[in-house]
């Protein structure tokens, strides 16, 4: 049983409850959820800049032909350029999802993996038991501390510390100077913002914590506001939209597997693919700010129950409840009218795209 003594602690702990967060376990880590406020986070983080304690997710090294580690992931790795970054997931026998990571290639047999901290050590159980000989496993995650840069000043602000950040494309990564330490920065993030991922020493990760923080226009946001930003454009989170039970097709996460080579649950997929899913991933956008619930029942108008509620929160952006959930492949199509609830209180919404927020920066 997981209790206040047993949770793990990022190396800002002592500063998260400095600042007057509130702490919240996820994923078996004290973390924050949120500072001054969810609304006042989503607000900084689409209008300016917000800087995001990620620490407790997990990383890997691994080297060796990239045979090995493209036999386990769903995307193709062989052809990724050094520097370049990929989505994708690894998979069980039966097709589901154990968990969703980015793959950077480093060298060109050398490759650093980020996974969620919820599941850092059964995917690190999962990599050591498939991957061949001579292929060399290490895990960083209590070496390797995690912020994120996300917002539309984003690429302002880091300038001031790394000069030549702009060069840095999306879904690409690079080697930078910061604050004396030669750090991976990637431009990538979780917001549908533009964004860095700064990969820095465990032990001095508060250092840099600090310094962004006195830079000007930068404030720090919890989980509460990453959940809202996350879900206002549709990014999937383990545990919610995905699951060892949930297979990638169901998702909505075909387009992160690459049916041109062998991988760990393939044939599952290929069989899927054939027989047609039963079930598919689709937005549902509430009528009025009401929002949908993680597990709350969808029902059809006539109230038959159709499917359930993944994840889903009131979005400041639209000024509505917004969601994600699985539903009958036969019901999903966009515009249907659903209901989400239980037996004893139930709302309408509308099955729309899942992704709701478009006018982000995270390409510019």
């Amino acid at each position: 049983m997981t209790t206040q003594d047993t949770l793990k602690k990022t190396p800002l702990y002592k500063d998260h409850v400095a600042l007057n967060a509130k702490m919240v376990p996820f994923g078996g880590w004290d973390m924050p959820v949120q500072y001054e406020g969810i609304l006042a986070e989503h607000h900084q983080t689409r209008h300016e800049c917000s800087l995001f304690d990620i620490s407790h997710m997990g990383e890997f090294i691994i080297e060796g032909d990239a045979t090995a580690l493209d036999g386990i992931v769903t995307m193709s790795i062989k052809d990724m350029p050094v520097q370049s970054c990929r989505y994708g997931m690894i998979l069980n026998e039966q097709g589901g999802i154990i968990d969703d990571l980015i793959v950077f290639r480093l060298e060109q047999a050398k490759w650093f993996i980020v996974v969620n901290g919820a599941t850092t050590a059964k995917d690190a159980a999962h990599f050591q038991k498939h991957l061949k000989g001579g292929t060399v496993f290490k895990d960083v995650s209590l070496a390797t501390g995690k912020l994120d840069v996300q917002g539309p000043t984003a690429r302002k602000i880091l300038k001031t510390f790394v000069g030549d950040i702009d060069k840095l494309e999306y879904y690409k990564f690079d080697f930078f100077d910061l604050l004396g330490e030669n750090v991976l920065i990637s431009r990538t993030g979780y917001t549908g913002e533009l964004g860095y991922e700064i990969y820095y020493p465990w032990d001095k990760t508060v250092e840099l914590w600090n310094a962004l923080l006195k830079a000007g226009d930068i404030k720090p946001a919890g989980l509460g506001a990453r959940d809202v930003l996350r879900l206002e454009v549709g990014y999937s989170l383990y545990g919610h939209e995905l699951e060892e039970n949930i297979s990638p097709l169901e998702a909505g996460l075909s387009k992160f597997i690459d049916f041109e080579k062998d991988f760990i649950g393939k044939d599952a997929l290929l069989k899927e693919k054939e027989a047609g899913v039963k079930r598919k991933i689709v937005g549902l956008l509430s009528q009025n700010r009401r929002s949908p619930r993680a597990d709350n029942t969808i029902y059809s108008e006539d109230g038959k129950a159709i499917g359930i509620v993944t994840s889903g929160t009131f979005s400041p952006i639209l000024e509505k409840g917004i969601g994600l959930g699985f539903v009958d492949i036969a019901c999903a199509q966009t515009g249907n009218i659903i209901l989400f609830g239980n037996d004893k209180s139930r709302a309408e919404a509308a099955i729309s795209s899942r992704i709701f927020y478009k006018e982000g920066s995270l390409k510019t």
